[in-house]
């Protein structure tokens, strides 16, 4: 029998299905009739962040609402999403930064461990990176620590990877 079972706890955002969901609101956004005329645009260039551009604050919000329709149909969490302050831009618009998070921040890594630790389960949790990773010899145990993380309330969307028999 195997002695040392481990899996990983991550947080990412597939960037091409970012990508995807952005050129689908653009599309969107040029085609629907209260765009019209209107300077409402996305840009993702790739980096963590989306900035949206937009006539007013009524308008800056319709594009987040057609946004995230098209970041959930391409199966990316919205919790990933940190909202900038809405700030006035050339040309009398307005703008904001969308961030995308991606990797567990320390203070999250060390609620999730503390919270591992605290169920008394008999793993051992380590944060390696952006990441965290929990080993144990136990199977079953492992499978109490994924329920101990499911059931924590956490701003970020995490993934349970690299399960490992060693």
């Amino acid at each position: 029998m195997a002695k040392e079972n481990s899996f990983d706890i991550v947080s990412r955002v597939n960037m091409q299905e970012v990508l995807n969901a952005v050129n689908q609101a653009e599309k969107e956004i040029q085609s629907r009739f209260d765009f019209k005329g209107s300077k409402s645009k996305i840009v993702f260039d790739g980096k963590p962040e989306i900035t949206l551009h937009s006539d007013d604050d009524f308008k800056l919000k319709n594009v987040i609402d057609i946004l995230e329709g098209k970041l959930v149909k391409r199966g990316v969490n919205l919790k990933a999403l940190r909202y900038g302050k809405v700030e006035p831009a050339a040309g009398d618009t307005v703008r904001q930064v969308v961030t995308i998070v991606q990797g567990i921040e320390q203070d999250i890594a060390k609620k999730i461990i503390k919270a591992i630790k605290d169920s008394k389960i008999k793993v051992q949790a380590s944060i390696q990176g952006d990441q965290v990773r929990v080993s144990g010899k136990n199977r079953d145990d492992l499978q109490a620590a994924i329920a101990v993380v499911k059931g924590m309330e956490l701003n970020i969307p995490v993934e349970f990877t690299n399960y490992r028999t060693f």
